[in-house]
């Protein structure tokens, strides 16, 4: 695992979470980020290591160095090192981080019900592999 690279864990069954790591691959011109499913291997070594809660945190979790960052922080800190104009998002900081994680959070609760859930996780592609942990 590599300092150098900001690492996202998601979700890896939930259609949601695939679907934004597709985004993010497909914006990440910079090649700022890695990705692990949370309930991979590398994934479950992090949440040890960071001793993360994932009955609080189970969607989205980005790691900075030693620290981490997760819900709509994670998400806002993501879209600002993405191409495009997703880094205008990031804006939304500026509204307190409890009223965020309150939108954040029924999105979560809810992700499954709308968006559906998979048997596994995304096997990534060879071309794509490099970008996994």
């Amino acid at each position: 695992m590599t300092s150098t690279h900001k690492i996202i864990l998601f979700d890896g069954v939930c259609n949601l979470c695939n679907s934004s790591v597709q985004l993010v691959l497909k914006n990440d011109a910079k090649d700022t980020f890695r990705l692990a499913a949370l309930q991979s291997d590398a994934g479950q070594q992090l949440i040890q290591k960071f001793g993360i809660d994932t009955s609080e945190t189970d969607s989205i979790i980005l790691i900075v160095g030693e620290t981490y960052y997760s819900k709509s922080t994670a998400a806002l800190k993501i879209a600002k090192h993405l191409s495009g104009a997703f880094p205008l998002l990031y804006a939304f900081m500026i509204v307190p981080k409890f009223i965020r994680n309150i939108v954040y959070d029924y999105i979560a609760k809810n992700r499954y019900k709308w968006y559906g859930k998979q048997e596994s996780c995304m096997i990534p592609t060879t071309e794509l592999k490099s970008k996994f942990l």
